[in-house]
């Protein structure tokens, strides 16, 4: 099973993907689901949720969360993340049976060591990273023996799928017991970086 752990629809300040349209073009890529992962919300995740009809497409409602330490991916999420206090957002996706991940932990912050025992998960390989800071987060699991996550990032349709994991049926069984295996291309740094920061301006004059 093949999915991509880490889109954003239009519910995130820098993207304009549409759930639905998510939802397609990861089928035509070959994809078994996706996590949707909005800027501190959960509303592309739950509304992808309601559209899709297919029983062999897996849709995992999540929310990538800004604290003090970097970016949480939260996965298998109900409710939304209301606070930005790392521990605390640790604490709020634990307690609704949600796995935490420290997602792209050098690409805008040197997360503290001290702080990789809280989360259950490490992303290895995010397509929108540098390789520098791919190759470091692998260490960082490495040294700590967390298993991984995997993630395109995609903030636009061509990057659906360039950022995979690949587990056994179970995705949320697979992930807790580290049977996962990532896979991916970077894209183009610069200039999905430099969209992003355009569709991000071009919303906040609407």
């Amino acid at each position: 099973m093949i999915y991509d752990l880490h889109i954003h629809s239009k519910y995130s300040p820098d993207s304009l993907l549409k759930p639905e349209k998510i939802i397609k073009t990861a089928k035509n890529k070959g994809l078994d689901g996706v996590a949707i992962t909005d800027h501190n919300t959960l509303k592309g995740g739950i509304e992808a949720l309601k559209i899709n009809k297919d029983p062999d497409f897996e849709i995992i409602t999540g929310s990538e969360i800004r604290t003090e330490y970097g970016d949480v991916l939260g996965f298998f999420l109900n409710e939304e993340i209301e606070d930005r206090i790392f521990e605390n957002v640790i604490d709020e996706i634990k307690s609704q049976g949600g796995i935490s991940v420290l997602a792209h932990p050098y690409r805008h912050y040197n997360a503290p060591e001290e702080i990789i025992d809280k989360v259950n998960l490490v992303e290895g390989f995010n397509a929108r990273s540098k390789s520098v800071y791919n190759m470091k987060s692998l260490a960082l699991a490495t040294k700590f023996n967390k298993s991984l996550t995997a993630g395109s990032d995609a903030h636009l349709y061509f990057e659906i799928g360039n950022g995979t994991i690949s587990t056994e049926k179970n995705i949320e069984k697979s992930l807790k017991n580290g049977k996962t295996k990532i896979d991916g291309n970077e894209s183009n740094y610069y200039l999905v970086h430099g969209l992003s920061v355009l569709i991000e301006k071009i919303k906040w004059l609407k």
